[in-house]
């Protein structure tokens, strides 16, 4: 007994035909923006004879630093409290070795959409005992409304580049095949991490003086957009 089977289609020429010829570009795009948040990192440390002491100091001394970043609102997109730690510090003594203070740390960091406020911020965290800030690292939101229109231009270029290599044969496009990120059919690239921009470092060991320092001015970096797609197209039969 014999079963008829239906003969399968054949699959498109991956080149195309001389009736409907294939063209295949890339389309890329590149912004230059102004950044949306900044983050910075602050480090609260204390330091004791004994462990309570550091524990308390260290406590007190973070309060005030969350305090005074809540204080400014709206401005403070997001506030996180990082790594905590009470480390002894050991010393020789005789043949062996004993605690000769406590050191206590713990890391914070905040992300501010308003700049005006950063600098002043900024300045007003580093005047606190004890407390290293550091940043400001400049960047976009995920959902920026930048990495939607690179990628509309990347997909402009491409149709563009396309239109002037079928017109140079005399022909014109017709169909668009495929239209792809960058990189789509294989394994994801890690994203590339913007280096800290503008960067500002600062440890405050001294009390806080009763007037409130200057704020300090910063320019943000501008940010850096890049979107690229693979287009491929068919055209009409060209006029060689």
């Amino acid at each position: 007994m014999t079963t008829d089977h239906a003969t399968p289609a054949p699959p498109p020429a991956p080149f195309g035909t001389p009736e409907a010829p294939r063209v295949a570009v890339r389309g890329e795009a590149t912004l230059e923006v102004d950044p949306e948040i900044a983050r910075i990192g602050i480090t609260v440390s204390a330091r004791g004879t004994d462990r309570r002491t550091a524990l308390d100091d260290l406590t007190r001394r973070n309060a005030t630093v969350l305090d005074l970043i809540k204080s400014y609102g709206d401005a403070v997109e997001k506030l996180e409290t990082g790594a905590f730690s009470i480390t002894p510090e050991l010393t020789r003594h005789g043949r062996g070795e004993r605690i000769r203070a406590y050191h206590g740390r713990v890391h914070i960091s905040a992300e501010l959409t308003d700049f005006t406020a950063l600098g002043e911020l900024t300045t007003r965290l580093a005047d606190q005992d004890l407390t290293r800030v550091d940043g400001p690292w400049w960047a976009l939101r995920p959902d920026s409304p930048a990495h939607g229109e690179a990628r509309r231009q990347a997909v402009l270029e491409a149709v563009q580049r396309a239109r002037e290599y079928a017109a140079a044969l005399g022909a014109r496009l017709a169909s668009l095949v495929e239209l792809a990120d960058l990189g789509a059919e294989a394994a994801p690239a890690p994203y590339p991490m913007a280096a800290p921009g503008g960067a500002v470092r600062a440890m405050a060991f001294g009390g806080a003086e009763p007037d409130l320092p200057p704020a300090l001015d910063l320019e943000p970096q501008r940010q850096t957009v890049y979107a690229a797609v693979n287009a491929r197209f068919t055209m009409t039969p060209p006029a060689l």
